[in-house]
């Protein structure tokens, strides 16, 4: 599928409930191509990429190395010669141990690929290592599962960081954009607005959680477990919506505990 000129958008046939229609790999270009996050490691996904771009393919780009973004990296590099491009893997156990950089973008940097330019920025928050791309001449930002089409994005400590997810999206604000490209679903418009009500949305989070400590009165943060909070939410924590909700409320509840630490530390 073309998103303008020589950019062109491959899904990957991991479609389900955490991945929605599958992991957009991105190509820049066409007679140099670069790609951004190859997906998992899939014989048909790597068929699909080398037949739309082949010998052609010099840079492989990732905004994360979560196992349904970066995996395919390795190979395609391999197969490719492709220079590999993207932050290292931190150790949660929950990343793709296999991804080895040739290159780690500094937050701003300009990287020419081809026909291309993209810049890179720094959006530690969904995991440590998220870094977005930014297509200046389409006024496009790719931002991997940074931001997503219809639903609001895991944030799962200790690498994920909801008051890093927050800077985040603030910083986000400061770039000259207008459409979308994330790595779960469609291109969508008017990107200044869904990050701000993307932001709305986990604040609006964080003020319920709160009711919920409001209501439970005089606790410890030992107290304050992600099944304590849903409970006074009304979440029915047998359930698999519970298993997804625990992940949000777990973020949330870690963004309290570190603002009631840095609170403490500046009382008299």
């Amino acid at each position: 599928m073309s998103l303008g000129p020589g950019i062109r958008r491959i899904v990957a046939g991991n479609a389900g409930l955490m991945t929605g229609p599958g992991t957009n790999t991105y190509l820049f270009g066409m007679r140099e191509v670069a790609i951004l996050d190859p997906g998992p490691d899939d014989a048909r996904h790597l068929e699909a990429i080398l037949e739309a771009a082949g010998s052609a393919i010099r840079w492989i780009i990732v905004t994360h190395t979560h196992p349904d973004h970066s995996p395919l990296a390795s190979r395609l590099a391999r197969i490719t010669g492709a220079k590999v491009l993207g932050l290292p893997p931190p150790g949660d156990g929950r990343q793709d141990a296999t991804f080895a950089p040739h290159h780690m973008p500094v937050d701003g940097e300009r990287l020419s690929a081809g026909e291309c330019e993209l810049i890179a920025i720094h959006t530690p928050g969904h995991a440590s290592n998220c870094v977005c791309y930014l297509l200046e001449r389409e006024r496009l930002l790719f931002t991997g599962d940074h931001v997503l089409e219809g639903v609001s994005p895991v944030i799962l400590p200790p690498d994920g960081d909801m008051s890093a997810y927050l800077h985040s999206l603030d910083k986000l604000q400061s770039h000259d954009f207008e459409r979308i490209a994330p790595g779960h679903g469609g291109v969508m418009e008017r990107g200044k607005e869904i990050l701000a009500a993307l932001r709305a949305h986990r604040l609006a989070r964080e003020e319920k959680v709160l009711g919920s400590l409001r209501r439970l009165g005089a606790a410890t943060l030992d107290d304050l477990t992600p099944a304590e909070i849903a409970e006074r939410l009304g979440v029915d924590v047998t359930t698999v919506s519970w298993r997804l909700r625990q992940t949000p409320i777990l973020g949330i509840s870690r963004l309290l505990a570190q603002q009631i630490k840095a609170s403490k530390e500046w009382l008299p």
